[in-house]
């Protein structure tokens, strides 16, 4: 504990089965060059660490193993040396035909190594990068493109005929395999491969300037779970404070290999210096990763991690016995898994296991404006019973190195009192400070000014208390509170207990009624799903009321329950709370939930 109350992880982290990787000092073959990039040999191969995001790529610029592997039809591999040929070629080519530094460009390209090398390249010649994934639909991606004011956007044919239509902002350059005719009938004058040429042609003079290491990089966007998707704005000393962040709280060396079933993820491979692969699956549903196309995608880079959201480890467990024999012994080789977006039962994270046999089970904590918070292992999860204040809820284990974690405690009502604290045992707002948090939300001054508490800090919207052991437990959203007239209400810990009972797949705790006077009403969603919106039975509700350990008004039955679009994993609790209101004020059609 610090002084003002600050907690700080101080204890040896969990970090796998492999050794940390050395430092100066520890080994004396380790070498270090340079100011700003701190390079490490580790077991014979070069690791970056410190220095631009784009370090790796430079110190493995004749390296002909894998850097992006590209699963399903048709499938391509580039390599460390190629890939990096294509960021300085685009880096200068991008210059070359008008592109500034401080220039936002949207990116509309699938996960793969076109969309790997434009980042790359507009982050080397200084440009800001806009990643708004389909995973928001067609909305959303409006919306957040109109927010952001890209002046350029890059994008496939399919994402180009939808800027034409839907006039998104920023002059048109067009990636992947696309005619020029076809290009430019989307209004596009000049595609990657142009710029490519013009890059390679005009290196002779020299690679652009680097960026300020405090200039804006990027632009990224939340899930829209609980309203519309906001631009987190982040510098690079941000994003590389980031990486740094995943490289120590994971000891990840230059011999691993990623699989990440989560696309996003997988831009953070040549950062990290390690070869990275997405496997066959529709990016914006992560419920279509079958087991099987994640023992390919291992097999294809003898993968050494595993990263999906809930949503994806739900169906690889489902289609468990379509794994290939030959391909088992590789997936016993995975060291780690990592799975975040949602919380992760600790039952699925063990039936994982018999997928992954040798993989750490790590479930981080955080979010778009702050990502990794905190981290814990499957093995301490279940060493951890109970919370030390109401509500339970779920442990998402001690703050990283660095990172300090409190909370601003709540009044009967759910509002915050703004006494901020690092107590154990007080439920409130969980407020973050960390080198790698946001900048700020991209031209959103009033959200921004009310995500900020005390100097540094960020409000994360989510609610939770420490425990006497220093340990972060997540109770839910600050939006999603429950106000009854004893109090409020956190719900997952309620939904958490709900969804033990046998035919329970999903639970939703939410308010029906007045603020400070609201009924607490449990939504379930069965196994198998009902095939219609009803009334729970009386045993059914009786054991819903049982398990719930609190004062349950009414328990309804819906076919499904509405989650985010992103993770599949976040339950929208405001949609469901609108309509348990209809279903108990007795309309005829309250439709699904």
């Amino acid at each position: 504990l610090q002084p003002q109350g600050s907690l700080h992880a101080t204890r040896p982290r969990s970090r796998g089965t492999q050794d940390p990787p050395e430092r100066p000092g520890d080994n004396p073959s380790a070498t270090r060059e340079g100011n700003e990039t701190s390079v490490y040999r580790h077991e014979g191969t070069l690791v970056a660490g410190g220095g631009r995001l784009w370090a790796a790529l430079d110190e493995r610029r004749e390296d002909l193993g894998p850097a992006v592997v590209e699963l399903g039809s048709p499938g391509r591999t580039v390599s460390f040396a190629a890939l990096g040929s294509r960021v300085r070629d685009l880096a200068a080519g991008l210059v070359a035909v008008g592109v500034q530094p401080g220039d936002r460009v949207a990116l509309l390209v699938p996960p793969g190594a076109d969309l790997t090398a434009a980042v790359y390249a507009c982050w080397r010649m200084g440009a800001v990068v806009v990643i708004a994934d389909s995973g928001l639909g067609v909305q959303g991606l409006t919306r957040a493109l109109r927010g952001a004011g890209p002046r350029h956007l890059i994008g496939v044919p399919r994402a180009l005929a939808a800027a034409r239509v839907l006039r998104w902002p920023g002059r048109v350059i067009a990636a992947g395999p696309v005619a020029r005719t076809a290009a430019r009938a989307l209004g596009a004058q000049l595609t990657l491969g142009d710029v490519a040429r013009e890059g390679a042609a005009s290196r002779s003079h020299g690679a652009p300037p680097e960026p300020d290491v405090d200039a804006e990089a990027a632009i990224l966007f939340t899930s829209g779970a609980t309203g519309p998707a906001k631009g987190v704005l982040y510098t690079h000393r941000q994003l590389q404070a980031q990486r740094e962040a995943i490289r120590e709280t994971y000891a990840v060396t230059g011999a691993d290999r990623l699989v990440a079933a989560f696309a996003p993820f997988a831009l953070y491979g040549p950062a990290l210096g390690i070869t990275s692969a997405v496997p066959d699956m529709d990016v914006t549903a992560p419920g279509t990763l079958t087991a099987a196309a994640l023992a390919e995608a291992v097999v294809a880079v003898d993968a050494t991690m595993v990263f999906g959201s809930p949503a994806a480890l739900v169906n690889v467990v489902a289609t468990a016995d379509s794994v290939p024999a030959a391909a088992r012994a590789a997936l016993g080789q995975v060291r780690l898994l990592l799975s975040a977006g949602a919380p992760v039962p600790p039952a699925l994270l063990r039936a994982v296991q018999s997928v992954l046999p040798g993989a750490e089970a790590h479930t981080p904590y955080g979010m778009t404006e702050a990502l990794p918070i905190a981290d814990i292992t499957l093995a301490e999860i279940e060493s951890a019973s109970g919370g030390a204040s109401g509500g339970g809820g779920v442990c998402v284990g001690h703050p990283l190195t660095g990172v300090e974690v409190e909370v601003d405690p709540l009044d009967p009502l759910g509002r915050t009192t703004g006494e901020q604290t690092g107590k154990a045992g007080v439920t409130g707002e969980i407020c973050v400070r960390a080198a790698h948090s946001k900048d700020g939300y991209d031209r959103l001054w009033v959200t921004e000014r009310a995500s900020r508490g005390e100097p540094g800090w960020h409000r994360t919207g989510d609610v939770g208390h420490l425990d006497d052991d220093g340990r972060l437990w997540v109770e839910g959203r600050l939006a999603h509170l429950v106000t009854t007239a004893d109090g409020f209400r956190t719900p997952v810990g309620v939904e958490q207990r709900v969804e033990t009972l046998p035919g329970i797949s999903l639970a939703a705790v939410v308010g029906v009624g007045p603020v400070g006077t609201q009924a607490l009403v449990v939504v379930v969603a069965t196994r198998p799903p009902a095939r219609r919106t009803r009334l729970a039975d009386a045993n059914l509700t009786d054991a819903v009321r049982a398990a719930a350990a609190t004062d349950v008004a009414a328990v309804l039955v819906a076919p499904a329950l509405p989650v985010d679009i992103r993770h599949n994993s976040k339950i929208d609790r405001t949609r469901v709370a609108r309509w348990a209101t209809r279903v108990l004020a007795g309309e005829r059609r309250p439709g699904r939930p």
